[in-house]
């Protein structure tokens, strides 16, 4: 495996009967998503840090294909200076490292107000990272875009073998989908707009490994073009020996998997991909045309 899609999530009850089977109960929901997908982008470790048990049973409910990519704690992304967490972003790493073979990229996701004045605390943070554990990079502040911080904070990544996330919510700014839509999901979208930075897409790896967050239009033929962008530069790094994680987030949580299982597909005509496991799974019933 050396593409891995996903979610933001596995625990939404709206994918029972879709793309969960009927009648899942809540114990299900990871073994189930795991039969399907390959990835998960772990949020929930941003707000607190899972037990060892908790990691054993995420072990225990998923193959040994599947990759979890836990975002570091807000304690140490969202207060003061990265360097001044080492300690504690160290434990985090410690812990994590109890997934074995199912941990996969773990992501720092930095505020909007940490700007390249704080390169060098950032270099420290990083030197200070355990190599042989990968890490992506997320940056907020509109300056990491421009040049010379650009290139600046590029330079430092690859040098660390660290990816720069790329999160893309073009799609969620694409109006013309707008008019077709109504009620909560219409709502959900302007909030999403709202709280998605809207930064350069810049698509150039900085590492052994892609880390793409794609922000999906509702509606789902609004993400054609996007999607068939993302599955060309997919399909050439996967050419290169470059590893790719790339997470489907949707203003309407329903479509996430099936965004996922768009581009998996759009890359696999492109490049040699084993199927997906959710195409071994139950390709006679959960099919699109059951999602609502």
């Amino acid at each position: 495996m050396n593409l891995y899609v996903g979610c933001p999530i596995w625990a939404y009850k709206g994918w029972i009967g879709n793309f969960y089977p009927p009648g899942t109960k809540a114990a299900d929901y990871l073994p189930e998503y795991s039969k399907r997908l390959t990835t998960i982008e772990g949020n929930t470790t941003f707000y607190s840090v899972p037990s060892l048990k908790t990691l054993q049973d995420w072990i225990a409910e998923t193959p040994g294909t599947f990759r979890f990519c836990p975002k570091l704690p807000r304690t140490i992304s969202h207060t003061g200076r990265l360097a001044e967490h080492t300690t504690e972003a160290l434990r985090f790493a410690e812990v994590m490292s109890q997934l074995g073979e199912r941990l996969g990229p773990m992501f720092l996701q930095l505020p909007p107000r940490y700007s390249p004045l704080l390169l060098d605390d950032l270099q420290a943070f990083l030197n200070s990272w355990p190599p042989q554990m990968k890490l992506a990079v997320e940056v907020r502040h509109m300056d990491w875009f421009t040049s010379p911080h650009h290139e600046a904070l590029n330079t430092m990544l690859s040098g660390f073998d660290m990816a720069r996330v790329v999160i893309d919510t073009r799609p969620i700014r694409n109006l013309e989908g707008d008019k077709i839509l109504a009620g909560s999901v219409y709502q959900r979208l302007l909030q999403a707009r709202q709280r998605k930075p809207h930064l350069p897409i810049l698509s150039q790896p900085t590492a052994s490994f892609f880390f793409l967050r794609y922000i999906g239009h509702p509606e789902l033929e609004q993400n054609t073009a996007y999607l068939d962008e993302w599955a060309a530069h997919l399909a050439s790094w996967l050419r290169e020996g470059i590893e790719a994680y790339v997470f489907c987030h949707c203003p309407d949580e329903r479509l996430d998997p099936w965004l996922c299982r768009q581009l998996y597909q759009r890359v696999a005509q492109q490049f040699p991909l084993p199927p997906l496991p959710w195409d071994e799974t139950d390709s006679s019933t959960m099919r699109q045309g059951h999602l609502f």
